[in-house]
């Protein structure tokens, strides 16, 4: 169990950096690494988008999934025993 517990955190971690490199312009060595962190999360987050609205503030439209899976994957965390 001990290993799942590692690698939801490591999840948590690879969906929190994939936000912070959604900010970089897409070219070079961030888009490559873009490319894989998307591929790696988009699995997850993709069905998620397409059941949670998506609010504006003025004209930005702000993506709550991965914030809804950090939330869930952190409480399956917590409800799986050691």
């Amino acid at each position: 169990m001990a290993l799942l517990h590692t690698v939801i955190r490591l999840y948590i971690l690879v969906l929190l950096v994939a936000a912070i490199a959604s900010w970089l312009p897409p070219q070079g060595l961030a888009g490559d690494i873009q490319r894989v962190l998307r591929s790696v999360t988009e699995p997850v987050l993709r069905p998620l988008r397409a059941i949670l609205p998506m609010p504006r503030f003025g004209g930005v439209a702000i993506d709550l999934s991965i914030i809804v899976a950090i939330f869930v994957l952190n409480l399956v965390n917590q409800l799986l025993p050691w």
